[in-house]
């Protein structure tokens, strides 16, 4: 989570996360393992189509404290 921290361009959220897979922007995707499986499983789907590194987070509040916000986060990317 390191890279994550000190990473230039990040996005959070699912949502953009997908986005950023699917545009080919997504360098490493950062998923936290007790968010719900209905909005991690096409996040993973998306990064083993796009061939994307995934790094798992314990949780969901671990991940929005990385990502520099005090609100959990399900996912989050560095972006290339």
């Amino acid at each position: 989570m390191k890279r994550l921290k000190t990473a230039d361009k990040i996005v959070v959220g699912a949502k953009q996360v997908n986005k950023a897979i699917k545009g080919g922007n997504a360098q490493v995707v950062y998923l936290a393992r007790d968010a719900d499986q209905h909005i991690i499983a096409p996040l993973v789907e998306a990064c083993e189509d796009q061939d994307v590194e995934i790094c798992y987070v314990d949780e969901m509040s671990q991940l929005g404290k990385a990502c520099g916000i005090k609100v959990n986060a399900s996912a989050a990317a560095i972006l290339k």
